[in-house]
C-alpha cells in the first residue's frame, strides 16, 4: 500500500514514513492511493470478529510494512478490556427505535480520542523501537485530543509529547487532566489564542522542513493518517452491533469540529460499508454545515470563533476537510491546490456551490449536516436523561440533534458518543442541576499542580521551546 499526497507531490510512501512524518513535504495530508474494496463475503467473515481482531483485519488492508505477527499483537495490547472497560470496547446502546449511542468514551481519558491514541502510542513505541529513533510530538487540541495523546504516550520509550492549547478555552476538567500530569516527557503549551491558531502553529512547524528533520518533529493530531485510520475501525464495529445481515444499511451521525472523525466514516464508506448517510453536527462554529449546505467553505477569524459549551467542537478551519474534498473533486491534486493554496490562503473561503462536484456531496458521498445551540444542547441533555436514564455530554447532544433531523424509517442512526458528561460538568450542571459522575481516578484533579507554559500564538515561539527542550 502506498500513499500519496492531497497536493501531488511526486513522492509515493509507506506506511510507516507517514506514521512518523505527519504532513506531506507539500503541505498536503497523506491518503492511500486506492481505497480498499470490502465485499459481502468479507463482511460476514468480521461481524463475529472481537474489536482487537477486527481492528487488525482492517489496519491490515493498510499496512504492509509491519509484520503481520507484530500488527497483531500491538491490536491486542491495544484494545483490551482492562483499558476500554468492556469486551465489546466500543459497544451500541439503542435509545429509542431506530436510534443508537456507540460508546467510544470508556478509555483512559474518557474521550473517542482515546479509541485512536492509544493503537498510536504503540505503533510509535514500535516503530521508533525498530529505527532505533526518537520522535518530538507536535500536536494541537481543543480539548480532547491532549489529553488523550499525553496519557497513551506517557512513559513511552523515545517519544516526547508537545501539545499546544488554547489558553482557557478548555474545560476545567479537560485542563486538570493535561496540566497535572508531571511526566518528563510531557510538555503542555498554553498558546494565548484559539484553536486554530494552535493547529496553525502545527502545521507552519511541519512544513519547516529543515526545523522538521532536525528535530524530528511527527503528529499525532487527525492530520496524521494512522490517528483516522485507527478510527475507521468503530464504524465497523457500530454497524455490525446495529445489524443483523449485511444487506442493511445504516447512518452515522458525527460531532464535528476538525473533520477527522467523520472522513474516517467516510473511509469506511468508500471501503463498501453499507453506510446510507454520514451526518456532520456542528455548534455554532458551523463552517462544516453551511459548507454541505451551500457549496461555500469559508473559514472563521479568530475574533469570529465563538466560545461554546461544546468547546472541543470551537473550530473553524477542519483541517481534515482536505482529505474529503480531495475525493471530492475526483483526486485532481491541481484543482485541490487552488481550492486550499490559492482561494482558500488568499480570501479565506472556496466556493464549490457552481460545481458539479458540490451535488455529489450528498448524492455520491451521503453527507448532511445540522447545527446546535447552547439551547438546544441543554434540552437534549434533559431530554435524554428523562426519556432513557442516560446522560450525554453537550457534544453528543449536538449529535443526537442532528441525527433526529436526518432520520430515514427503516435505517438505523448511530451516533458516535463524544465524551463523557464529566469532561464538560458545567453545562450538565446547568442542564439538570446535579454534578455527573466521576469515576475515582480523577477525583480532586482539578486541585493538582499543574505544568504547563504560556506562548504566544507564534510558531518561532514554539520552535524555540521546542529547540530548548530537545537539545
Amino acid at each position: 500500500m502506498n500513499y500519496l499526497s492531497t497536493r501531488g507531490h511526486a513522492d509515493r510512501k509507506r506506511f510507516c514514513e507517514i506514521l512518523l512524518e505527519g504532513l506531506a513535504p507539500d503541505g498536503g495530508l497523506y491518503l492511500p492511493e486506492t481505497y480498499p474494496q470490502v465485499d459481502t463475503a468479507t463482511l460476514a467473515k468480521w461481524r463475529t470478529l472481537p474489536y482487537a481482531e477486527l481492528a487488525f483485519e482492517i489496519l491490515s488492508l493498510y499496512i504492509d510494512d509491519i509484520p503481520a505477527a507484530d500488527l497483531k499483537a500491538i491490536c491486542a495490547k491495544t484494545y483490551t478490556a482492562e483499558v476500554f472497560g468492556t469486551d465489546e470496547i466500543v459497544p451500541l446502546r439503542e435509545l429509542e427505535d431506530g436510534v443508537y449511542l456507540e460508546a467510544l468514551s470508556n478509555g483512559p481519558t474518557l474521550a473517542f480520542k482515546d479509541m485512536a491514541m492509544q493503537l498510536l502510542g504503540n505503533l510509535f513505541e514500535y516503530e521508533l523501537a525498530r529505527r532505533g529513533a526518537e520522535l518530538n510530538i507536535l500536536g494541537a487540541t481543543s480539548g480532547d485530543t491532549g489529553s488523550a495523546a499525553e496519557y497513551a504516550m506517557r512513559g513511552k520509550k523515545g517519544v516526547r509529547v508537545f501539545m499546544t492549547s488554547p489558553d482557557g478555552r478548555m474545560s476545567p476538567f479537560q485542563q486538570a487532566q493535561m496540566f497535572s500530569l508531571q511526566d518528563a516527557n510531557i510538555h503542555n503549551i498554553a498558546i494565548t489564542g484559539v484553536f486554530d491558531d494552535c493547529q496553525d502553529i502545527v502545521k507552519a512547524v511541519s512544513n519547516d522542513l529543515g526545523f522538521k528533520r532536525k528535530y524530528r518533529i511527527g503528529t499525532v493530531n487527525s492530520i496524521n493518517w494512522a490517528r483516522l485510520l485507527a478510527q475507521v475501525v468503530y464504524y465497523f464495529a457500530g454497524y455490525f452491533q446495529a445489524t443483523a445481515s449485511n444487506d442493511k444499511p445504516v447512518s452515522f451521525t458525527v460531532p464535528s469540529g476538525n473533520f477527522g472523525n467523520v472522513c474516517a466514516g467516510h473511509v469506511a464508506r468508500m471501503m463498501g460499508l453499507p453506510i446510507q448517510t454520514l451526518v456532520v453536527a456542528t455548534n455554532e462554529n458551523d463552517v462544516l454545515d453551511e459548507f454541505f449546505r451551500t457549496g461555500v467553505y469559508r473559514v472563521r477569524a479568530a475574533i469570529d470563533t465563538h466560545e461554546t459549551s461544546s468547546p472541543s467542537m470551537d473550530i473553524s478551519k477542519a483541517s481534515n476537510f482536505e482529505r474529503f474534498v480531495f475525493d471530492l473533486v475526483g483526486r485532481d491534486p491541481a484543482k485541490l491546490r487552488q481550492l486550499f493554496v490559492d482561494d482558500l490562503g488568499l480570501t479565506g473561503s472556496f466556493d464549490l456551490s457552481a460545481d458539479p462536484a458540490f451535488r455529489q456531496a450528498a448524492e455520491r458521498f451521503g453527507f448532511r449536516s445540522g447545527r446546535s445551540t447552547h439551547a438546544d444542547r441543554l434540552s437534549m441533555i434533559r431530554d435524554t436523561e428523562k426519556r432513557f436514564a442516560t446522560l450525554i455530554d453537550p457534544h453528543t447532544a449536538d449529535g443526537l440533534k442532528a441525527a433526529r433531523e436526518q432520520l430515514t424509517p427503516g435505517v438505523p442512526m448511530v451516533v458516535l458518543e463524544t465524551a463523557l458528561p464529566i469532561k464538560f460538568a458545567a453545562t450538565v450542571v446547568e442542564a439538570l442541576g446535579e454534578e455527573p459522575a466521576r469515576p475515582k481516578k480523577f477525583e480532586g484533579i482539578e486541585a493538582l499542580p499543574k505544568r504547563v507554559v504560556q506562548l504566544p500564538a507564534d510558531a518561532e515561539a514554539v520552535k524555540a521551546y521546542i529547540a530548548q527542550h530537545c537539545d
